[in-house]
């Protein structure tokens, strides 16, 4: 009890701010880390971590201290090549900036790209016609269009049919929308290296979730087999939902609200919790 009164009477504003910061540093890494396949190696590591500070300290063992100790700064400079995704999108996460988010005066053309998206995507799902659309948010994606054929033109429903066409050459890539223009055709996005639990999802829906794992992409899936429409953020994937629950979806992604008299960081945990909580909604539907 004693050393805690000697400890706190000697602790300055100074010191109090030292520990907030470093607390801060350590919520922002497990933050990022939270819900990405990282997670089970940082629990791997920290159990080694863990088991070998107290088998050092617990018992003499001199060659294998020294042994740790020179492999301690090898692990360090490890650890970037590790968590190389996790790392990138979370400085990329770091750097994006409410400011620069499209200005209200932009809601009508968004609204009105996500109504024709959502009209096309309808219609190729009742016509079995596959299709991948991805919409560009904050994480530009232009070494994915430099892949594709450029358009720079109007999202407009009988555009999107006719690329997604089966006697079109773009209709196997994916379509990539930029500020509410169709900006490039017929792209070549990552696949996801992670393991699916359903084995009917084919390479279209692979190129989308592995499109947004990486970046605070969206995209939206038409399966040519089922004619089922799916959503995926973050890595996640939305199975079968219909025209109204995608249109709501989207338009929480990608349209900005007016900006409100509440400040900055209202703005941003609402529209960074929103589209979270409709991702979340529905996974459990």
């Amino acid at each position: 009890m004693w050393n805690l009164v000697w400890l706190l009477e000697r602790i300055t504003w100074i010191d109090g701010l030292d520990i907030l910061i470093v607390a801060f540093f350590f919520f922002w890494v497990f933050y990022a880390l939270k819900g990405t396949r990282a997670v089970p190696l940082v629990r791997g590591i920290m159990a080694l971590l863990i088991s070998l500070a107290l088998l050092t300290r617990l018992v003499q063992l001199r060659a294998f201290s020294w042994l740790i100790e020179n492999l301690l700064p090898a692990l360090l400079v490890g650890i970037p090549v590790l968590f190389q995704p996790e790392l990138r999108r979370a400085l990329e996460q770091l750097g994006r900036s409410p400011l620069l988010l499209v200005e209200p005066g932009d809601n009508v053309k968004l609204e009105t790209m996500i109504a024709n998206v959502v009209k096309a995507v309808t219609h190729m799902a009742a016509h079995d016609v596959g299709a991948l659309i991805v919409f560009e948010r904050q994480t530009g994606l232009q070494e994915y269009v430099d892949t594709g054929v450029p358009i720079d033109a109007e999202v407009t429903p009988e555009l999107l049919m006719s690329i997604f066409d089966h006697h079109v050459i773009l209709h196997d890539g994916a379509v990539i929308i930029r500020s509410g223009r169709l900006s490039a055709a017929g792209c070549v996005m990552p696949l996801t290296a992670a393991f699916l639990a359903d084995r009917e999802l084919g390479l279209r829906h692979r190129a989308a979730i592995g499109s947004t794992e990486e970046s605070d992409a969206v995209a939206v899936v038409v399966s040519e087999e089922r004619g089922q429409i799916s959503l995926t953020h973050n890595g996640r994937i939305i199975r079968d939902i219909d025209a109204k629950r995608l249109e709501s979806i989207l338009r929480a992604f990608l349209v900005p609200k007016a900006r409100s008299s509440r400040g900055i960081f209202h703005r941003v945990r609402r529209s960074a919790v929103r589209p979270v909580q409709e991702i979340e909604e529905g996974m459990r539907a």
